[in-house]
């Protein structure tokens, strides 16, 4: 397992959100930088996403929930959700997002 998790669940319908792209930044000195990018699985999630071992920094998850709606034929306010945090050692790191339309949550699971 590496060491970023993410769990995607559609609040509106109950149900894991299926497809949506997710992708892992890196913030340096001159921005931000991709380090790796995935899609939840049919369970709504991403299991692997990045290397096993992060630097120590700041990260963030950028989740296309724009996509995800209009594939699912919904209006929805975010075109897409940002969600950084800060990575201080080996501990793993497990981002949940809670998503509907127009609301969205996040929380460190475990």
């Amino acid at each position: 397992m590496s060491q970023v998790t993410t769990h995607v669940l559609d609040a509106a319908f109950g149900t894991p959100a299926v497809g949506v792209a997710v992708e892992l930044d890196r913030k340096g000195r001159d921005g931000w930088s991709e380090v790796a990018s995935g899609a939840t699985d049919g369970d709504g999630r991403i299991g692997a996403l990045g290397p096993d071992r992060l630097e120590g920094g700041v990260y963030r998850l950028v989740f296309a929930t724009g996509d995800y709606f209009q594939a699912t034929h919904r209006p929805a306010f975010y075109p897409e959700v940002q969600v950084s945090f800060l990575v201080t050692g080996a501990d793993h790191y497990h981002v949940p997002l809670l998503l509907s339309p127009f609301a969205y949550s996040t929380y460190r699971g475990s």
